[in-house]
């Protein structure tokens, strides 16, 4: 899943939706007069962060209100922290053998 993830925010656009929606949840409306993109382009991008799991929606009368999913960076931080923890015990690995990384 995290491939879906890292190709959802690899866009500039979307990372700048995500970290609007980091301060809280918004209307389509609402992050529009942030960004200097139309509603229906904001929609599109809602629409593929929340099928990569980055955000939830919720229907508020004729609104929908996006948040974060805080469950939606679970794999991706996984995959980092084992790359993390891997690299880690490499380094480890070649200070005990007294060799540079």
């Amino acid at each position: 899943m995290y491939e879906t993830q890292l190709d959802a925010l690899g866009d500039g656009t979307r990372r700048s939706i995500y970290e609007l929606l980091r301060g809280g949840p918004r209307s389509v409306g609402e992050l529009a007069d942030q960004l200097p993109i139309s509603r229906p382009a904001v929609s599109q991008h809602l629409k593929v962060l929340w099928e990569a799991g980055l955000v939830r929606q919720e229907a508020a009368g004729t609104r929908r209100i996006y948040s974060i999913d805080p469950e939606g960076l679970g794999a991706l931080r996984r995959w980092v922290e084992s790359m993390w923890d891997d690299a880690l015990s490499s380094f480890a690995a070649a200070l005990e053998e007294g060799t540079s990384p």
